[in-house]
């Protein structure tokens, strides 16, 4: 069974940086697609950024284009976001997430996404 855990949530001021990391275990990590999604208060799920199982290609939302980056290390089976120049509007649960089959197409449709962690809480004050 798959199992994702993310950690490196918090509170941050506004302008701020976190980095999340999610450590997967259960399967041939580098085989997959990692995805991270957020979801604020009252809000649906949304996608924020993805990374194919090689880390040679990206995906992101247009929210955090150019302030957000996520790589990998798939010898330590662990994903990550770079969250810079953060702002009150990035407050939210985040979520990292993987597709239960192969593919070298970032899908930003939280519906491809099969496994998911329990989310860790930013909080960005202004």
């Amino acid at each position: 069974q798959v199992q994702l855990v993310e950690s490196g949530g918090g509170l941050v001021q506004a302008g701020g940086s976190l980095r999340l990391s999610c450590t997967a275990s259960g399967r041939t990590f580098s085989a997959y697609i990692m995805g991270w999604f957020r979801q604020a208060p009252g809000k649906e799920r949304e996608f924020v950024a993805a990374i194919t199982g090689s880390g040679g290609t990206t995906g992101y939302a247009d929210s955090v284009k150019g302030r957000f980056t996520t790589s990998r290390d798939n010898a330590k089976n662990t994903v990550y976001l770079q969250m810079n120049s953060l702002k009150p509007e990035d407050t939210a649960v985040y979520f990292c997430a993987t597709p239960a089959s192969r593919s070298a197409v970032i899908s930003y449709s939280r519906s491809q996404y099969n496994f998911w962690g329990q989310g860790t809480q930013v909080t960005v004050s202004s």
